[in-house]
């Protein structure tokens, strides 16, 4: 019986290379995503063709009654779960704190960290021994933007991605006796579309030059990182904060 990951926000960027290195690796996936259904049944179709199998399932994780709908199909299509990827995540345009409106800061919230703790407690009640569960892995996007704060760009991003680091840390040790590891992967500058949505597209060529590597990162980069925590040779590995950033 293969394996089985759930990826959220899985339609592009890292989590669409996470998912495309998920399958070559042999994992059965299951694809969240919030609206771009063509894209995430396309790379469905891709990993397909070449032998492998995957759903694609439609749900906002900042939305309570969704991700319950999305663990229920995930039960009903696969019947357990081995390794939840919490890569869903957002962010608004570039603007100081002092132009920020609350609506703002409750959608970024919301989808960056009451989503991941939604996915990730649905994720226990499958993985963990005491539930009946045979034990797993939870790896949590985080960013290195919750070290650097992100400045006049968008700090309440930088602070959604700090709590997921303290989440990561508190819960891999509340269910380490579980069987479950949790780690969290921390991308630097990485060539996505993420950056579109902070209005600057072009933001990796502006900002490279303070990345000690000298160049962005590529999603399939932080896939391997992702895998690597999900996977039996990071069998010691829990509650770690990988900084996949080029050592900025």
């Amino acid at each position: 019986m293969s394996k089985v990951m759930l990826i959220t926000g899985a339609s592009r960027g890292i989590g669409a290379a996470t998912a495309r290195l998920a399958s070559r690796r042999g994992y059965a996936l299951c694809l969240n995503y919030r609206q771009q259904a063509d894209a995430a049944n396309q790379l469905v179709a891709e990993i397909r063709a070449h032998g492998g199998q995957a759903i694609a399932v439609a749900a906002d994780v900042a939305d309570e009654a969704q991700v319950l709908r999305l663990f229920e199909t995930l039960d009903r299509e696969y019947g357990h779960l081995d390794v939840l990827v919490n890569n869903a995540g957002m962010l608004e345009r570039q603007m100081r704190l002092e132009d920020m409106d609350g609506a703002r800061l409750s959608r970024v919230l919301a989808v960056n960290v009451v989503g991941s703790f939604l996915c990730a407690r649905e994720a226990v009640k499958r993985m963990s021994t005491r539930h009946g569960g045979q034990g797993g892995a939870i790896v949590n996007l985080s960013s290195v933007a919750a070290r650097l704060g992100a400045p006049g760009e968008y700090i309440d991003y930088a602070a959604a991605k700090g709590a997921i680091d303290s989440m990561t840390i508190g819960l891999a040790k509340e269910v380490a006796s579980d069987g479950i590891r949790v780690n969290a992967v921390r991308p630097g500058i990485i060539h996505t579309e993420i950056h579109a949505s902070g209005g600057e597209p072009n933001r990796v060529e502006r900002v490279k030059a303070s990345v000690p590597i000298g160049r962005g990162g590529y999603p399939d980069e932080v896939a391997e990182a992702i895998l690597w925590l999900a996977s039996e040779q990071a069998s010691y590995t829990s509650g770690a904060l990988l900084d996949v950033s080029g050592a900025r």
